[in-house]
């Protein structure tokens, strides 16, 4: 699937979760799509880093189903120039 990603029936029920996580992909674009800046999350989540969240970012961006009404391209240049 992923190097970040994974989803095992004995986890969430098979939901998309970061990997080595309980932590549901969708609640993270959820928090995203809120407006919840990288930084809100990684204070709401301190087990997870920037560049899982910015990995996060480029794998919605690549799969041309942008589920969240936010301008992807624009976070991650933005959040890159902040590194």
């Amino acid at each position: 699937m992923s190097d970040i990603i994974e989803s095992n029936p004995e986890i969430l029920g098979g939901k998309l979760v970061i990997k080595g996580t309980r932590i549901p992909v969708s609640l993270i674009f959820e928090l995203i799509g809120l407006k919840y800046s990288l930084n809100e999350i990684l204070e709401e989540y301190p087990t997870l880093n920037k560049s899982i969240l910015l990995k996060l970012l480029e794998i919605a961006r690549d799969t041309k189903q942008n589920l969240i009404d936010v301008d992807l391209n624009k976070m991650l240049s933005e959040e890159l120039l902040k590194i």
